[in-house]
């Protein structure tokens, strides 16, 4: 889960990424060009209230060259009076404040007496325009333009259109982050099904219409068609293999009447009365499967784990034992005598308890000693199953499902039931030799980590674990 979370969390800033890097680029795209239009302009608009300055004074030097009265007409205009605006008259007389030597006055004259021309000076530039007076002469008109007034209002417009970018990339990343959101809600969505039909809920199905799935792409929309259409194909499935169960479970129950009717005919004694018990056991534990097979998983109880292992194992060493004395087994039930909790149904560490204990019977010849050893530690419960069989010719192949010991009468399903359970758990199972009776050992470890509460019924001590020789 923890994996999903963080791929659609990766997803969701791939996402905004990828947003922010296109809206920054077109951003870029638009802006930079905007802004040197903007301070293009602002050096036009500077030079051409300078070229207004300059024209304001061509009626006054058509009219009259005296000093005097151009000195009034400089006063009268806005660059006159900041001192930004001066005339150099024909024969060398300058009226007003230049900037200019004679070297670049010389320059601009050359450039042609109609054009005039711009030069460079301290603190900014002078605009030389030319004017004609009297007798065909030229006066030459000096305005000043700043550097301040060339950038004047530019790094305002910077700032605006800076501001502009930094906008579209937050809306960007919010639009962004919503389509995110409805994507990653999407795909939880599905996540969380998946998980939930992985852990037995057989009716979750993942919303296609309506307001849950607004928003969801397509792909994600075909992934949940197929999600659900994968739901109900395993209900389908589920259904047909309960009910197979369940007809395969009934057709037992003819060699059972038999044999409930040959056991009835047995008489008395011990070997008559387990008969009779182990039939009447096998009859209800049939009845329990057919119940089972034919119940909806959806309308099952719910599962309490928990049982003690030493009574368990107690109770089913007894069961067998009064076939172990038919047989002349000598055998031995040794361990801890504490309650032992474990996290597994009672039902199923017995029928595990069974298959173990059954295979020594199944697999060693009569007269064949066995031994039960329970070990409890702090983070787990061992049960150690030996005989003094001829053990394992290769243990590997003995816990596959379906493999076995060979021989008439094995499924090789025995060991397999004992291995999920011990897996179930986070424990395992360990097959080898036994070093006190020479033949084949089967350890059981089942972790116990997991916190277990007893029923009422378990919570008493153990009784004294039985030794029989």
């Amino acid at each position: 889960m923890r994996a999903v979370k963080r791929l659609l969390r990766s997803l969701r800033w791939a996402m905004v990424k990828a947003a922010v890097a296109g809206t920054v680029m077109v951003a870029l795209a638009f802006l930079i060009p905007l802004g040197l239009v903007v301070q293009h302009t602002a050096r036009d608009r500077a030079f051409t209230a300078a070229q207004r300055q300059a024209a304001a004074l061509g009626p006054a030097l058509a009219i009259t060259t005296d000093q005097d009265a151009i000195a009034r007409a400089l006063a009268s205009t806005d660059a006159g009076a900041e001192d930004r605006l001066a005339v150099h008259l024909p024969g060398g007389p300058v009226v007003g404040h230049t900037r200019v030597d004679a070297g670049q006055l010389g320059s601009a004259e050359t450039q042609g007496r109609s054009r005039g021309g711009t030069v460079r000076t301290a603190g900014g530039y002078a605009l030389l325009q030319p004017v004609a007076v009297d007798n065909g002469r030229v006066a030459m008109v000096e305005v000043f333009v700043a550097d301040a007034d060339l950038s004047r209002g530019v790094g305002t417009a910077w700032l605006v259109l800076s501001g502009v970018a930094l906008a579209l990339v937050a809306v960007s990343v919010a639009v962004a982050d919503r389509m995110g959101a409805r994507i990653v809600r999407s795909a939880r969505r599905l996540a969380t099904a998946a998980r939930s039909l992985g852990s037995g809920n057989l009716a979750v199905r993942v919303p296609i219409d309506g307001p849950e799935a607004a928003g969801a792409p397509e792909e994600l929309r075909e992934a949940a068609y197929a999600f659900n259409a994968m739901a109900d194909r395993v209900v389908h499935l589920l259904a047909a293999e309960r009910e197979l169960a369940a007809d395969l479970s009934h057709r037992l129950r003819t060699p059972l009447t038999v044999l409930r009717l040959n056991a009835a005919a047995l008489g008395a004694g011990d070997a008559a009365d387990a008969t009779r018990h182990a039939v009447a056991q096998l009859e209800r534990e049939v009845d329990q499967i057919i119940r089972t097979a034919r119940r909806d998983p959806v309308d099952a109880p719910p599962v309490v784990l928990g049982c003690d292992a030493v009574e368990v194992i107690r109770e089913r060493v007894a069961f067998w034992s009064a076939l172990a004395e038919d047989e002349g087994r000598p055998w031995q039930l040794a361990g801890d005598r504490e309650p032992a909790p474990v996290p597994v149904q009672r039902g199923d560490l017995a029928a595990a308890v069974d298959a173990l204990l059954g295979n020594v019977f199944r697999h060693t010849a009569v007269g064949t000693a066995f031994a039960v050893d329970l070990t409890v530690t702090e983070d787990g419960v061992t049960v150690l199953v030996g005989d003094a069989g001829p053990g394992f010719a290769d243990p590997a192949p003995a816990i596959r499902r379906g493999a076995g010991h060979g021989g008439e009468g094995s499924t090789g399903l025995g060991l397999d039931i004992v291995r999920k359970l011990a897996e179930s758990t986070g424990g395992d199972v360990a097959l080898g030799r036994s070093a006190a009776l020479g033949g084949a050992e089967i350890g059981v470890r089942l972790n116990t980590r997991t916190q277990v509460e007893l029923p009422r019924q378990q919570r008493r001590r153990s009784g004294r674990l039985i030794r029989k020789d």
